[in-house]
């Protein structure tokens, strides 16, 4: 099951790379990690997807996170009400024959074009992961996809 981790780091060099390896040395996957200062520039905002299958991992992980140098707080964001989103920037091909199509499939999602130019688009998509990939299953249908970059997860608690 997919766990999302939010983690308070001291913005200190090494830092992160800590984090990364606690989850290598133990043989966890990272899906996708996203990093950013707060409004605090010495404590950065640390996002990791994970996938376990059972729970005592994702437990296990977060004290083993607790006791490393520079870890201010973990928060496991998906255990109540939470939201999540992701940005991704995606560069397909469109002609005559499938630009309806296209038009239709962004139009359902969140899109923004970027750029367009002769029978390239570049278009930002953002939500959930499972919105996402919802769209890259229906634009995959119709077109081809040139190249893909995605942000990973970041999300907040609705609750305090």
């Amino acid at each position: 099951m997919k766990k999302i981790l939010s983690i308070l780091l001291e913005n200190e060099f090494g830092s992160l790379s800590r984090v990364i390896g606690l989850f290598s040395q133990r043989g966890y996957n990272i899906d996708s990690i996203s990093v950013s200062p707060t409004e605090d520039t010495t404590v950065s905002q640390v996002t990791i997807q994970t996938t376990v299958y059972n729970l005592s991992i994702i437990e296990q992980i977060k004290k083993q996170l607790k006791k490393l140098i520079n870890v201010l707080k973990v928060t496991e964001i998906n255990k109540s009400s939470y939201i999540e989103t992701e940005i991704i920037l995606i560069k397909i091909e469109f002609n005559k024959n499938n630009m309806n199509s296209i038009s239709e499939i962004n139009n359902k999602f969140f899109h923004n074009i970027l750029y367009q130019e002769k029978n390239i688009s570049i278009i930002q998509i953002t939500g959930s992961s499972n919105i996402i990939n919802k769209y890259l299953i229906q634009i995959k249908k119709v077109t081809k996809i040139l190249e893909i970059s995605r942000s990973g997860i970041i999300g907040l608690n609705l609750k305090k």
